[in-house]
């Protein structure tokens, strides 16, 4: 027996008439919902410029920025921090006696390549310290989902970052007190840094029209890149310039600045865009009638996740799979660049941190591209969204591996093109931005922070993995070990993307459709295509 239920016209599914409400019923099918669009003629395309959706996707940015300098500010600041116990022993590895035939180390412009830091700790002590953050980070990845997706993201995301910036500017007084306090806080930055990427996907799902999903996810993840961008060189010169022994006041900047960006983010970024106070009627309504038969019920507190669903699901084992191995990538690059730098292209402490930093511009140029790129393919309908995730990872990984692959046979007597290649490689892994990143909303966008989650926990542990096998390969630091390590990263990038080829989808999965949606996500799109054509939605 039907049973019908009245939705109040500020609701998900109220996008039809005036001030009435509309009837819907539990056998509404996906076909009604796009009648009720089309058939009412106030529904227009809301702009995207000055736009509350834009302004979710630019707070998300400035988070994304805030959250890699809280992530990776203790890479540059712990140079600074430790006494240079391995060069005042005579420990120097043997990389420094690799290749002086041809090669030697640069000196740094002030004669002095070495920093007197405070503490003496041992590599097995830094690398515990160094590690620290990612124990935190791989415990809050499905229950940041899961919490944004029942309870929304808005206070999931604020405070958990609120608590990362608190914890960083501790760092001062706890490495002070014991290097354990200093791993526990590094810990608690982990765990707040944890929720962000997931939380981010479950609030999307509820902003982000699927004509525009990709260029505004992208948008906002890109500022990871911009974060890098702007850490590593900051933190140098706060080592040198800056006050408390100059690593200290690393800490003190990016912690304050996180806390500024909290009371920005609890101002202006709302849950959703019925709850938005300050949303124009138009733009609610064009949001609401895009992500019509995708999000019904999403905000019930008592909806159950498919968990054993996502295990049997190829799809989503398609995004487990290509984001781990895309990530094994990322992680060899973000964390390795520097030593091969100084290692093999023999590069003095300032213009490895600055020739660091420049892949990652070309990254964060390369991760809008690809999110504008694979909207306007898909809104002209030139291919369906599975072809387009499909194509862009595949794009994504073999273009990086190629020039991996290239800048292990460049030296330190080619050392432009060796950052050249290294560019190349890292901006075009930014092209998954239009392929798996973003695919966790297209397959299921009321789990959708769920689903970034589990994929995330995973991915994580190439993290902790990354670095010692790293250390194992390059242990005497020579090219022919970097070039091993290039290898082994380009054939697991691959693997991934022919994973996803295989078994990756840009369909709604039955699963995570309401029960009143049973058509095909690609013809709901191909009528929204349709209607921004005729600017309709």
């Amino acid at each position: 027996m039907t049973r019908t239920r009245e939705k109040e016209r500020n609701g998900v599914n109220g996008i039809n008439g005036v001030n009435g409400k509309v009837p819907y019923t539990e056998e509404s099918t996906a076909a009604d919902a796009l009648y009720f669009r089309i058939s009412e003629p106030s529904v227009k395309t809301a702009p995207l410029c000055c736009s509350s959706r834009l302004m979710l996707s630019f707070m998300a940015f400035l988070g994304c920025v805030n959250l890699y300098a809280l992530r990776v500010n203790l890479s540059v600041a712990i140079v600074c921090m430790v006494a240079d116990t391995d060069v005042a022993h005579g420990n120097n590895t043997a990389a420094s006696d690799v290749d002086t035939d041809v090669c030697v180390s640069q000196p740094s412009s002030n004669g002095d390549d070495t920093m007197n830091g405070e503490f003496y700790w041992d590599k097995q002590t830094q690398g515990i310290i160094l590690g620290a953050f990612f124990w935190g980070y791989l415990w809050t990845q499905i229950a940041g989902g899961w919490l944004a997706d029942h309870y929304g993201g808005k206070y999931v995301l604020g405070f958990s970052m609120l608590a990362s910036a608190i914890a960083t500017l501790l760092m001062p007084l706890g490495t002070r007190l014991h290097w354990m306090v200093l791993v526990g806080l590094r810990v608690v930055v982990g765990l707040g840094s944890g929720v962000v990427f997931p939380t981010l996907a479950s609030m999307f799902s509820h902003w982000a029209p699927p004509l525009e999903r990709t260029k505004l996810i992208a948008f906002a993840y890109a500022g990871a890149q911009v974060g890098n961008v702007i850490t590593m060189p900051l933190s140098g010169l706060l080592c040198k310039y800056g006050f408390d022994h100059g690593w200290g006041s690393i800490f003190y900047l990016f912690g304050t600045l996180g806390v500024i960006w909290f009371i920005g983010w609890m101002w202006l970024v709302y849950d959703t865009p019925s709850l938005h106070p300050r949303i124009s009627e138009l733009e609610r309504h064009y949001i609401q009638s895009s992500l019509r038969g995708q999000l019904e019920n999403t905000t019930d507190k008592e909806k159950k996740v498919p968990w054993l669903t996502f295990l049997t699901s190829l799809p989503v084992w398609a995004i487990i799979v290509a984001q781990t191995c895309a990530d094994w990538g990322a992680y060899t690059l973000l964390t390795n660049i520097p030593t091969f730098m100084k290692e093999i292209l023999k590069l003095d402490i300032t213009k490895n941190g600055l020739f660091s930093a420049i892949p990652y511009v070309g990254y964060w140029l390369c991760t809008n591209i690809a999110g504008f790129s694979a909207d306007y393919i898909r809104k002209h309908n030139l291919l369906s969204t599975t072809a387009v995730r499909k194509s862009y990872q595949f794009f994504a990984m073999f273009v990086s591996s190629a020039f991996l692959i290239a800048t292990g046979y460049m030296d330190c007597t080619n050392s432009l093109w060796a950052v050249v290649f290294l560019t190349l490689a890292v901006s075009g892994a930014a092209f998954q931005y239009g392929g798996e990143m973003v695919n966790n909303v297209d397959i299921a966008p009321k789990y959708a922070g769920v689903l970034f989650g589990i994929a995330n926990t995973v991915s994580t542990l190439t993290g902790i993995a990354v670095p010692v096998v790293v250390g194992a390969i390059t242990w005497d630091g020579t090219q022919a070990q970097w070039q091993s390590v290039f290898y082994v990263t380009a054939a697991i990038c691959v693997c991934g993307a022919i994973v996803f080829g295989i078994f990756g989808s840009g369909d709604v999965q039955p699963w995570a459709k309401e029960p009143a949606d049973d058509s095909n996500s690609e013809e709901i799109e191909q009528e929204l295509v349709q209607m921004h054509t005729e600017g309709i939605a």
